[in-house]
């Protein structure tokens, strides 16, 4: 058996209809740069997460980008964010000018530990940024309360949250800004980058429209140096139409999920946890061992694909020799755990059968 870990060719079969149909509409429409198409994907997808206004960009990385510009982010300015997540998180804090603060993660949820924040904010401070990472939503109601005590702003990354809810709500809404990405392997992916940012703050969604635009919210009039990063109206008519359907695939995550948790329940691998107040949206099903490296090769011999998220932790990383080296052997937590973590397959179009093979594969490791 050769199991891939996802599978996005299948994504797009099944929906083949569907997106041709949108592509076609695009090509056939002559609005090539924003547009109705774009205006429709954001409409919907603010109403699917509960959020007011919705600004699609050009990648994830633009939207956590221009959200810091917005909240006034420059040159010496600190923003916390975690210890553990993708280095898109920290590069977006450096694109401003600013200062990367990692902090610990809580080591059940690998999200960031909201307990250690209020230690790493100095009068430089300006934002936290929360990463709802793998799927699984932080807890938000303490980090939003320490923003409030200091009169910070919080920016959440949301993305691989694509349909995750905290308190009965879905991610989107509840800090001041959540930035998405809907590259092709998120649980919402477009074919090919796209981005953008939800927010309840109608003053703060018009600067981010006038910065995605090179800062002009009128043609030829511009208010400040802004960007070139908008969301291409094929991706968001192809969006539109998976985002249709991103309930039901993240329902087929969840049952994947569910077998992961019952088959490999009493083996020695080290599974995730779930906060009582969130609901996960499995963008990714990550298991600890001590022996990964040779978990992976021994997975791979049996034809399973499984990846790591990630090796190398963002302050470890070359990008953050100068700024960060000195926090090496300092942030134990992540840099033991990345040593640990692996990513098994959780695509919605892995069958149960291919689950249940990759966890009788599991077994005969464990």
């Amino acid at each position: 058996m050769n199991i891939p870990f996802l599978d996005l060719k299948a994504a797009y079969l099944e929906l083949k209809a569907e997106i041709d149909e949108a592509i076609l509409r695009v090509t056939n429409s002559g609005y090539y740069v924003l547009g109705p198409e774009v205006e429709q994907f954001e409409k919907d997808f603010a109403e699917y997460c509960g959020a007011n206004y919705c600004i699609g960009v050009a990648n994830g990385l633009d939207a956590l980008t221009l959200s810091l510009r917005a909240m006034g982010v420059t040159q010496g300015d600190e923003v916390i964010v975690p210890s553990n997540t993708y280095i898109a998180t920290l590069l977006a804090v450096s694109q401003c000018g600013a200062i990367p603060v990692p902090v610990e993660f809580n080591e059940l949820t690998y999200n960031i530990n909201p307990e250690l924040i209020e230690s790493a904010i100095t009068d430089k401070t300006k934002v936290i940024i929360p990463v709802h990472l793998y799927g699984q939503p932080v807890d938000l109601d303490p980090i939003l309360e320490i923003a409030e005590k200091y009169g910070l702003k919080v920016l959440e990354d949301a993305a691989q949250a694509h349909g995750s809810t905290y308190k009965g709500k879905k991610i989107g809404g509840h800090g001041h800004a959540v930035a998405w990405s809907f590259y092709p392997g998120k649980n919402l992916g477009a074919l090919g980058d796209g981005g953008a940012i939800t927010t309840n703050d109608k003053v703060l969604a018009d600067q981010l429209r006038t910065l995605r635009n090179y800062g002009s919210a009128q043609k030829y009039i511009n208010i400040e140096k802004g960007y070139n990063s908008r969301l291409d109206p094929i991706q968001a008519a192809i969006l539109g139409v998976k985002l249709k359907h991103l309930n039901q695939w993240n329902a087929r995550r969840q049952k994947i999920a569910e077998m992961y948790f019952l088959g490999l329940s009493g083996t020695n691998f080290i599974l995730p946890e779930i906060i009582p107040e969130a609901n996960s949206a499995w963008h990714l099903f990550v298991i600890r061992s001590k022996q990964r490296d040779k978990l992976q090769d021994y997975l791979q011999a049996h034809g399973i694909q499984s990846l790591i998220h990630y090796p190398i932790p963002p302050h470890a990383q070359c990008a953050y020799e100068t700024e960060l080296s000195h926090l090496k052997g300092k942030l134990l937590l992540t840099e033991n755990v990345s040593n640990e973590i692996l990513s098994l397959p959780i695509g919605p179009h892995l069958s149960e059968e291919s689950v249940s093979y990759i966890i009788d594969v599991l077994k005969g490791f464990s």
